[in-house]
């Protein structure tokens, strides 16, 4: 999974290539994300979830996870705001901080368990997983908003020639 993280590392640049600050900011309907949400939401689930997480139900598995709010950070932080590149470049230095973490762990033990309130137990396993499945997720959803933001500038031609979405 750690090589997956190393993957997706790579994986979101190459996705957000060549976004300029119109698409960045783009919606595809009310209430969905845009790219620019997308990447920052990337960076704060780096930061704030998965790799403090991690750590905590590695070295201290009973403690309390600090609360996330990923919908309500979009929305204060202000994700749209932003811009791209210093975006996406903050998301990397996170995921380089964490691909350091990991690879400096010293024989983890990935049974341990935290007791999620909502979910119940998880093991740090499946956190690890879960933070690589993440970024599958969100590059699904970013190929969305491509398609989506093609399909939005080519009116009145159609690509369905292309295929079936």
């Amino acid at each position: 999974m750690i090589g997956r993280l190393a993957a997706g590392r790579e994986l979101v640049p190459a996705l957000v290539a060549g976004v300029g600050p119109e698409q960045a900011t783009w919606r595809p309907a009310p209430g969905k994300w845009s790219v620019l949400e997308v990447v920052n939401h990337l960076h704060d689930e780096e930061r704030d979830d998965f790799r403090r997480r991690l750590d905590l139900t590695l070295h201290h598995p009973g403690q309390e996870w600090p609360p996330i709010d990923p919908e309500g950070w979009c929305v204060e932080r202000r994700y749209n705001e932003r811009e791209l590149g210093e975006s996406l470049a903050r998301w990397q230095a996170e995921r380089d901080a964490s691909l350091a973490w990991l690879h400096g762990l010293a024989d983890p033990d990935w049974s341990k368990v935290h007791r999620h309130p909502r979910i119940g137990d998880l093991r740090a396993g499946d956190i690890l997983l879960s933070w690589a499945t993440h970024d599958i997720l969100h590059a699904r959803q970013l190929l969305k908003l491509h398609h989506a933001w093609i399909g939005s500038g080519g009116e009145p031609y159609s690509g369905t020639y292309a295929g079936p979405w």
